[in-house]
């Protein structure tokens, strides 16, 4: 296809790309800690995998030393990989999806070149790693990221197969489909079949067209590559843990999509949950979508394409908005599509013209205004009185605001430098964040409190009461399985159902412990009504605080 560029504006060169995608990725990486919840739970299930010696382990996943078989293991086995080549880190326990945001913008760039429509790529890949979302999910252990590179690629040469059909798109779309089930689960099926079936109907010309063309994509060779990657790991589960089946393929697909999943440990919304989610996903290139609503946009020029992308973004979108179980980091998986339709519609578009470029730091300067007013009234003391570094919370609302001017400034009068300009306002962002997350580091992670049960306390038994999510990082830490008494985690539920086992204990069997053991008992804030209710709390002294979290010793 002929390359198409727009003399209005300089080519954005690769380098400059790969520097950018590597300081999003790269800045700080290892140093926050790991954080509670799900972070806590992904980095500590590889470490097990790694330490426990145990075969079974790499099939049917551990957490806090029970099963846990909720997700398939890709990414637990990506991680262990990592953990055994570079260490137990926390660098390295996100380098799955550091991979997998790289792997993203490559996806990006190679496929816009395919389409000939490299220069728009190029910014594409950079809307897509400094978007806020795409920038936190790309530094946090989650599945959402590895789901998103590898359904990306499936879906990506399944539409150029489609186009140009190359056998070899084919056994690449579905390779890359088996692994994406493998990250992720049915969900990725799913996706890719509505995304993929919905563009056949809709750009075939007849219906013997449609099924002629869906034939095509069904070839045996490439489901038997689909199979082959795909069935090995579900047959091994089957044999090692019977109820498997029932577990995996029902509760926690079907029930969960019907909302009927036990335990019930997910969010619900309205349909439009994700609306203004996915704004605030796409921070601050959503601001430019103003721009479009008013600028001409040749979208006949390449139907086919945008057909595609819409569809991409579109379908995921619908599906996950019907889901009774709602997340915003499922958002992710749209963004590739969204960064490549806004790049291609701004390009289209010449960005607007000179106020085009104009208006988006306009209203970011009106956000940072507004924001910064809201500090310095006293709105919200709880942010205000952080104290971050030597400097105040409501200073990178106004460093963010200063930003913002400069950049609406010289996007007027320097037209070379464009919508790059916008790239500062993340950039400036991104070490926000990861401060404010510094100086909150006791309220999103057990590191500090684990370090000082070691030093002070190394021959206690540190215990959990009733919840784990909230303090996930702890065995990761303290590099042992933690025992939790009258346990309410739902993310233990099933493996303490399933096996008797030690870690989770009852009230009379804590009692018994009690009396032998020397005890680190760590207690939400939320649950010290409950606790003082019980007949051994007179057995303990509140010996620290930490966050939201309190350390009584006997």
């Amino acid at each position: 296809m002929k390359r198409e560029h727009n003399i209005q504006f300089p080519e954005i060169p690769l380098w400059l790309v790969w520097g950018i995608v590597c300081y999003f990725v790269s800045f700080k990486l290892g140093s926050y800690p790991i954080l509670d919840n799900n972070e806590g739970l992904y980095a500590e299930i590889p470490r097990e995998m790694l330490r426990s010696g145990d075969w079974h382990q790499w099939i049917i996943p551990h957490l806090n030393g029970l099963p846990y078989m909720e997700k398939p293991p890709l990414l637990y086995w990506l991680t262990a990989v990592f953990f055994a080549a570079f260490g137990e880190s926390e660098w390295v326990a996100r380098l799955v999806p550091v991979s997998s945001g790289i792997g993203c913008v490559g996806l990006i760039l190679w496929f816009t070149k395919s389409i000939g429509r490299e220069y728009a790529g190029r910014l594409a890949a950079i809307v897509f790693i400094s978007s806020l979302g795409v920038t936190a999910m790309s530094r946090i252990l989650m599945f959402d990221m590895l789901l998103t590179v590898l359904l990306t690629a499936a879906v990506m040469s399944g539409y150029l197969f489609c186009v140009r059909k190359q056998r070899k798109l084919l056994y690449v779309c579905m390779a890359m489909l088996a692994l994406a089930l493998l990250a992720k689960g049915f969900v990725a099926l799913i996706l890719f079949f509505a995304v993929m079936g919905t563009y056949l109907a809709l750009s075939s010309s007849t219906l013997k067209n449609f099924l002629s063309r869906l034939y095509e994509c069904l070839h045996w060779k490439g489901l038997l590559v689909f199979f082959l990657i795909a069935t090995p790991w579900h047959i091994a589960a089957m044999l090692v843990e019977p109820i498997f089946p029932w577990f995996y393929f029902i509760n926690e697909h079907i029930l969960r999509f019907l909302g009927k999943r036990e335990p019930h440990d997910y969010y619900a919304g309205a349909w439009w949950y994700y609306l203004p989610r996915a704004l605030l996903f796409l921070f601050p290139w959503s601001f430019f979508l103003p721009v479009l609503a008013f600028a001409r946009t040749n979208i006949a020029r390449q139907r086919d394409i945008h057909l595609f992308l819409c569809i991409a973004w579109l379908i995921p979108m619908v599906f996950f908005s019907v889901s009774s179980a709602k997340a915003n980091y499922y958002l992710v998986i749209v963004m590739p599509f969204v960064a490549i339709q806004l790049a291609l519609m701004l390009e289209d578009a010449k960005f607007g013209g000179r106020w085009g470029l104009v208006i988006p730091g306009a209203l970011l300067s009106i956000l940072f205004f507004a924001l910064t007013l809201w500090f310095l009234n006293g709105k919200n003391e709880a942010l205000n009185g952080l104290f971050i570094k030597g400097i105040f919370t409501r200073y990178f609302a106004e460093i963010l605001l200063i930003t913002s001017i400069l950049v609406t400034f010289f996007s007027y009068r320097i037209r070379k430098l464009g919508v790059l300009l916008y790239v500062l306002v993340p950039m400036m962002s991104l070490p926000a964040m990861l401060q404010v997350i510094d100086v909150r580091q006791n309220y999103v992670s057990t590191k500090e409190v684990a370090a000082w049960l070691r030093t002070d306390f190394p021959r206690s038994e540190v215990i959990l009461y009733r919840v784990f999510e909230h303090q996930s990082s702890l065995p990761f830490y303290l590099k042992a399985p933690v025992r939790i008494v009258d346990s309410r985690s739902s993310d233990l539920f099933w493996g303490n159902k399933l096996h008797k086992n030690n870690i989770v204990l009852s009230d009379m069997q804590f009692q018994i412990l009690l009396d032998k053991q020397k005890i680190a008992l760590m207690v939400l804030k939320e649950d010290l009504p409950d606790f003082r209710q019980k007949k051994y709390f007179s057995e303990f002294k509140l010996t620290r605080e930490s966050g939201n979290t309190l350390i009584f010793t006997n």
